[in-house]
């Protein structure tokens, strides 16, 4: 059973121009909770007063799920999250030589020694606090330095280590392989007698993070970074919504409710100021529509024809939309909602004109619209008579 990690609130504000007010992060803890993500990663509270103070507000809240907090590789990071009530804490230290040369002037046994005296101080303040420590930009690491590093953090009471592709580095099939890289140091634990759960946090730089995310899942790792509308540094992270769907129904982990993804992307979007696309797989307003006349008459009559998705399982209602490529079967759909259905056949024909007619200059016609087509169409027959 894979756990799944929401990182809206933490990693979704590291989108450029996104910030969520107090009310709003509790807004979206609220949903989260709902819909049955096992960790909300709530923020790094040495950030701002403002982070912390939502921090605290949603760990004290009385949550199903596991609250976690972010934190340097620094006491004082990990005093302000633990002071918050929080049961997770995500400690990140980066250990590629090169960073450590040019950027911390640490070596490697330096680097360890100060990630172990954090995890070991955390644990001894509340012994049953989950501890994830992530090499950052792991997969670019070198591969021996990670696992020096994870298996120092894991010996001084780390409960999880994180596979950051920090950059979007890795490709499936590939000599990057996620799955590889997994199975490998699942097998470096394994020759130790250690088993941390292993966890993922995949970035979409080359629209590849849940191609990646899966390619783990498929490795055995325990759990899986998410965020709505995959929110977070450049391109984002996994999307949590499309994550949720494939581990539900292709996987079968029904664990989660897929009803109230709409709600909280619908949330999210609004105060962040991002935009679902219309083409966004499972929350997008075009995501069960069918449009295309060959596609609207086979769909009508069954909808696994043009589906592989059941829109009901997430909450949705399958639409048929009315443009320059609807045909006779569509329209006809469409009359039913709106108590049309006796419309004489040559009286349909020249509404199917006057919705192709809008459809030309770049719209779609709604039902309210399309009332307005038939009245008209109506009035015109009466009128020429």
């Amino acid at each position: 059973m894979v756990w799944v990690l929401d990182s809206t609130l933490r990693e979704g504000e590291q989108t450029p121009g996104v910030y969520f007010d107090k009310h709003i992060k509790l807004a979206i803890a609220n949903l989260l909770d709902e819909v049955g993500v096992d960790i909300i990663e709530a923020g790094h509270p040495m950030v701002t007063p403002e982070i912390h103070a939502a921090v605290k507000s949603i760990a004290q809240k009385g949550y199903k799920r596991i609250v976690g907090a972010h934190s340097r590789s620094l006491k004082a990071d990990v005093d302000l999250a633990l002071e918050c009530g929080v049961g997770f804490i995500g400690i990140f230290y980066c250990v590629s030589d090169e960073r450590l040369e040019t950027v911390f002037k640490k070596d490697l046994d330096t680097a360890c020694q100060l990630i172990t005296d954090v995890i070991k101080y955390a644990k001894a303040q509340k012994p049953d606090l989950l501890i994830r420590y992530t090499p950052e930009d792991t997969v670019r690491s070198q591969f021996e330095n990670v696992v020096k590093a994870a298996v120092a953090a894991v010996e001084a009471g780390a409960d999880i280590i994180s596979v950051a592709d920090t950059t979007g580095y890795m490709v499936p099939g590939t000599e990057r392989s996620m799955y590889d890289y997994i199975s490998r140091l699942k097998d470096e634990f394994a020759k130790r007698n250690l088993s941390p759960k292993v966890a993922v946090h995949c970035h979409n730089d080359r629209g590849l993070a849940l191609a990646n995310a899966l390619d783990a899942y498929r490795a055995g790792v325990d759990i899986i970074d998410a965020a709505a509308l995959g929110l977070g540094e450049r391109a984002g992270i996994v999307d949590l919504a499309q994550l949720l769907s494939v581990l539900t129904i292709d996987y079968k982990e029904n664990r989660w409710n897929l009803t109230k993804l709409v709600e909280l992307y619908e949330l999210v979007s609004l105060h962040s100021g991002i935009p679902i696309p219309a083409n966004f797989p499972i929350t997008g307003k075009n995501a069960f529509t069918h449009c295309a006349g060959v596609h609207t008459h086979a769909a009508s009559v069954n909808p696994m024809h043009y589906e592989s998705l059941n829109p009901e399982l997430l909450g949705r209602t399958r639409t048929f939309s009315l443009d320059h490529m609807s045909g006779i079967a569509s329209l006809r759909y469409a009359l039913a909602l709106i108590e049309e259905s006796s419309l004489e056949e040559d009286l349909q024909q020249d509404v199917l004109r006057e919705v192709k007619s809008v459809g030309q200059r770049g719209r779609t016609v709604e039902l309210a619209e399309l009332k307005h087509i038939v009245d008209a169409v109506k009035h015109h027959q009466t009128y020429t008579k």
